[in-house]
């Protein structure tokens, strides 16, 4: 299973700042026209990381079902400020059976989002399959020369979904942790370099 992102709820996006001080490179943003977020993205090789807010709320508290708005809050309640989207593959047809689908106003009509979603746990989702995909360039290189995610490994309170987490382990470069705290922790390049920093804003560690 490969990851295609990972989004991190924050407040307004400026902790995407601290990310670029450290020295990582911003690539293109956007709104999400219906749910009422934007985001900003940093891209690498084999994934990007997203950093996702609320810009609308009106819009974010009208999708009930989704828990946009409830997740934007994640500082005052007990949800998690976490996604995951998988590349839609056939090897994850087994995560999604029965998962909620989903129509975002965002994609072509007819295009639906499988979501697996609770209070707890990060959102768990992936795309639709298209043909062709266009070719977006974005950039990828980063002056502390960084450039493959190679473990991404999450700290929740909770660990809900169990046979689905081991399924996504067992194929994947995800590692899922029961902790009294969320934490994400990004491990690039095997961690050639031995360093390590830390973005307590977002709940973030990064080791290369």
């Amino acid at each position: 299973m490969i990851i295609d992102h990972i989004y991190i709820f924050s407040d307004k996006g400026q902790e995407t700042d601290e990310l670029v001080k450290f020295g990582l490179t911003e690539g293109s943003g956007r709104k999400h026209q219906g749910i009422g977020t934007a985001n900003r993205r940093v891209f690498f090789e084999n994934f990007y990381l997203e950093i996702l807010w609320v810009q609308n709320p009106k819009e974010a508290q009208s999708v009930n079902s989704l828990d946009i708005w409830e997740r934007s809050n994640y500082q005052t309640n007990s949800y998690s400020r976490f996604g995951i989207c998988l590349k839609n593959t056939e090897d994850t047809d087994s995560i999604f059976t029965g998962s909620m689908k989903w129509q975002p106003d965002f994609l072509p009509q007819g295009s639906v989002v499988d979501l697996i979603t609770n209070e707890k746990m990060p959102w768990i989702f992936r795309l639709p399959r298209y043909p062709k995909r266009l070719n977006i360039t974005e950039p990828i290189y980063h002056k502390i020369e960084i450039g493959q995610l190679t473990k991404a490994v999450f700290h929740l309170k909770s660990l809900d979904f169990e046979e689905i987490l081991s399924k996504i382990e067992k194929h994947s470069i995800l590692e899922f942790h029961q902790s009294l705290e969320e934490c994400l922790i990004l491990d690039f390049d095997n961690r050639q370099q031995g360093k390590i920093q830390k973005f307590p804003e977002l709940s973030l560690i990064i080791n290369y």
